[in-house]
């Protein structure tokens, strides 16, 4: 594939690999410094990918908040946010999240049951057939779209890295512990080429105020 985009993935965890917790209220696992290190890491993508769950519980905007960041764009021929992207098996999306009404940039919607979401999301969003992440990155870039950044949640971040098709991985770390077997972690089981015998590659330990960014390169895939 080698027309898909560059794929970064971008994520938060405690100590003990949590990305939430099991209450109703969205657990900050980093700080203001770090947030804006992130809104600067999508100020340089064209594109940035959340599982359909993580819109339902966190109901994101996922647009770029510096102004400054999205002058720059703008200057620079850009949408002043990046496209947003979403991956759903049911299509069971509601039209008035803020994925979709917020901001006046596209959105894609990739799902194997096209005609029902199509239906319910063709006037909000573009609808795109797609059963399969291969042919979800290939359309990307078709479209042109260079760099991907993944921002979640659990599904997403471990069918990227299951399937070798993610480039960096941007973990920062909490200084803290969840410690509840039923919220989310970070990803879930699987087989992943990058184990004990296959070390990604560490490039960057930054400490940002009480959190600490582990920046990772992975070696693409040897069928990619």
């Amino acid at each position: 594939m080698p027309n898909r985009p560059y794929v970064v993935l971008s994520a938060a965890s405690s100590i003990d690999g949590y990305i939430d917790d099991a209450t109703d209220q969205r657990l900050l696992l980093s700080n203001d410094a770090d947030f804006d290190r992130v809104d600067d890491v999508r100020a340089r993508v064209d594109a940035i990918l959340v599982g359909a769950n993580t819109i339902r519980v966190d109901n994101p905007r996922l647009l770029v908040r510096s102004q400054e960041r999205r002058d720059r764009r703008v200057a620079a021929s850009l949408p002043f946010s990046p496209t947003k992207v979403t991956i759903t098996s049911t299509g069971d999306l509601s039209p008035t999240a803020n994925f979709f009404t917020e901001g006046d940039v596209d959105k894609l919607v990739y799902i194997s049951a096209f005609e029902k979401t199509a239906a319910s999301l063709g006037e909000v969003a573009t609808v795109i057939e797609a059963n399969d992440l291969h042919l979800v990155l290939r359309d990307l870039g078709n479209r042109g779209i260079e760099r991907l950044m993944v921002e979640g949640g659990t599904t997403m971040h471990t069918q990227f890295l299951t399937a070798g098709l993610a480039d960096e991985l941007h973990l920062v770390i909490a200084p803290f512990f969840v410690g509840d077997p039923t919220a989310a972690h970070f990803v879930a089981p699987g087989n992943f080429p990058h184990n004990s015998a296959h070390r990604m590659d560490l490039t960057e330990v930054r400490q940002i105020g009480d959190v600490v960014l582990l920046r990772y390169l992975l070696e693409r895939a040897a069928d990619d």
